[in-house]
Order: structure tokens, then sequence, then C-alpha cells
């Protein structure tokens, strides 16, 4: 595995790659790595010849009051579990090579954003944007794979590839999970015990909601409302931020479900806020 940390570096690395006529797949991720970015990779050596990993912990994707200094690193760990997971080039590279100052324009997504996470956290899916948008032109992939955890950025990346004309595939992958049903995560080190075994019903509760649809309900309040109704009874340390039904990928509210939907939750626990979500095909 070849380790870069410029720009140049990583087309250098690249170039001949292409010249043979190698396809690309590209993993960016923030790094402290778990089995769910590792699927990712599996899901990438399936697809393309070359597979490139970026771990990069993004600042314009931070609200002032977030965790961008405590958010968890380390560096020869991911190192260590990129190589054996079989990634060929990993980008590690400084704030100062992908933000290096004089920014002459801002990125603002418009849709898809005042929803789910995107409604108490204005600005960061265009700090999202902004840094997939210079990583999808630093490594031109021909595939990017990103996990359905947090379904709304994957949706927000769907809306700027297809927007902006980007040439990449978008491959979106299916949630990795815990023995237990919780979703992977790398906030999920900061559960204390007790909060870890209540942090279960979060993908128990969306179970919930999937059965009422597979059941054959259609009315959206009535889906969600039991969503919050198992996450009530069951959290005493979580706090709920939101339970919503939308459509998917267009992220809107609609009272009666219909085509493809998502059920997605986010809990707030004392030093960690865990996201998850479902997504249900209804005919």
């Amino acid at each position: 595995m070849k380790v870069v940390t410029t720009v140049e570096e990583l087309r250098g690395a690249l170039k001949e790659e292409r010249r043979r006529g190698k396809s690309i797949g590209f993993v960016p991720t923030m790094g402290y790595l778990h089995a769910g970015h590792l699927s990712l990779v599996n899901k990438a050596k399936e697809t393309a010849d070359v597979v490139v990993m970026s771990i990069f912990v993004n600042p314009t994707q931070f609200g002032p009051n977030e965790d961008y200094e405590s958010y968890p690193r380390d560096f020869e760990r991911d190192r260590r579990l990129a190589e054996e997971a079989g990634v060929d080039v990993l980008f590690h590279p400084p704030v100062s090579e992908i933000y290096p100052g004089d920014e002459i324009l801002r990125i603002e997504v418009t849709r898809r954003v005042d929803v789910l996470c995107g409604k108490s956290r204005p600005g960061h899916f265009d700090g999202v944007a902004t840094v997939l948008i210079k990583l999808f032109n630093i490594v031109q992939p021909d595939y990017a794979f990103f996990g359905l955890k947090d379904a709304q950025q994957v949706a927000v990346v769907e809306g700027l590839i297809r927007t902006l004309h980007i040439p990449v595939q978008l491959v979106p992958c299916e949630t990795v999970r815990e023995e237990d049903g919780l979703a992977m995560s790398s906030r999920n080190v900061r559960l204390n015990p007790d909060e870890r075994k209540e942090a279960v019903h979060l993908n128990q509760a969306l179970d919930a909601g999937v059965r009422l649809i597979e059941s054959g309900e259609r009315a959206s309040a009535v889906v969600r409302e039991a969503v919050r109704g198992h996450l009530e009874r069951h959290l005493r340390l979580g706090e709920i931020d939101y339970v919503d039904v939308l459509t998917y990928p267009g992220l809107e509210a609609k009272e009666t479900i219909d085509g493809r939907t998502i059920i997605a939750v986010a809990v707030r626990f004392k030093n960690a806020r865990l996201i998850d979500n479902k997504i249900v095909d209804v005919h």
C-alpha cells in the first residue's frame, strides 16, 4: 500500500494506473476505521482495479459547537487496517493541502438538507459537498463508495454528482451492524456501558417501523409515532433528536408512504449522537 499526503503525489501514483486502463475505486473517510469502512473497501475491491482511500477529518463540515478537535483520530491504526483490507493508495493530506487558503467560491447545498441531520446542522452539508468536490477532482475515480448509515449524505452526494455531471458512479453500500444490530460508527466508542445497551433500540425501533409498513400501513404519521414510541419506552439515558419518514433520495415529507421510503432516527447520548435508518421500497 502506498501512503501519500499531497495532491501531486496522489495524481502521480494514479497516472500510470490510468494509462494501463485500470479503473479507480474511491472510499472517502474521516478515519478511525471500523468494519463498516472496511466493507466499503471490500466492495471497492470487487468493483474496481485500484482502491484509493482518503483519511481526512474535514473541518468545514463541523459547526462551531461540534466535535472537530475531539473527533477520534489514530492514523497508525487506520493505516494498518487499510493495508490489511487491501487498499492500494491511502491519501492522508493535511488540512492545508485540501484548503490552501484564499478560497474564491462557496458551495451551498439547497435541497435535501433541511431535514434529518441537516436541520440541526446548518452548513454541514455545504462542507461535505465542498470537500467531496475537491476529492473527486483530485482522485478522479470511476466509482465512489458510501455507506447508507448516513443515508442523507448519500442522497446529497447523489444530487451533487447528478447536478455537476461529475463522471463518477456512486455505489451506496448497506449499513454494517454489530451482532446486536447497532450500526457501526466511529462515535460508538464514546458510549458508556449503559448507553451502549440502550443504543440497540435505535435499530429495534426502526425494525418496528419497517414491520408496520410491510404489514400494509401507509400513513407516515402512524409509522413515525410507532418508532418514536419504541424509543420513548426504552431510552433512559438517550434523548431523541428526530424521528422521520421521508421519500428517498428526495427526502421529502409525504402523508402517504409510496415508493422508496426512509425511516430515520437520531439519538443524543452524553458524548455521542447516533444516527440510523432503514430504507424500504413500497409498491
